[in-house]
């Protein structure tokens, strides 16, 4: 390479260096914005989801609820 030329390519690679580190910031903070509105659309949709009734049960809740559907049934068994 020609060293009167090695200054402008310098400068010219710094201006593309400064381009890409803009575009890289602003990549960068439209995908924080979006990961954070994913995140509200989600916990809206569980909150819909839990009010409609539509979400699986736990374990636990199914167990207890089957007990207590047992013991129901148990006492209605026992009563005259």
């Amino acid at each position: 390479m020609d060293p009167k030329h090695s200054a402008e390519v310098s400068k010219h690679l710094d201006k593309q260096n400064q381009a890409l580190m803009g575009t890289y910031r602003a990549m960068s903070h439209e995908l924080h914005k979006l990961q954070v509105e994913e995140e509200t659309i989600m916990r809206k949709l569980y909150e819909l989801m839990s009010a409609e009734g539509l979400l699986p049960k736990r374990k636990k809740e199914k167990q207890q609820e089957e007990k207590d559907v047992e013991s129901t049934l148990e006492n209605k068994e026992w009563e005259p």
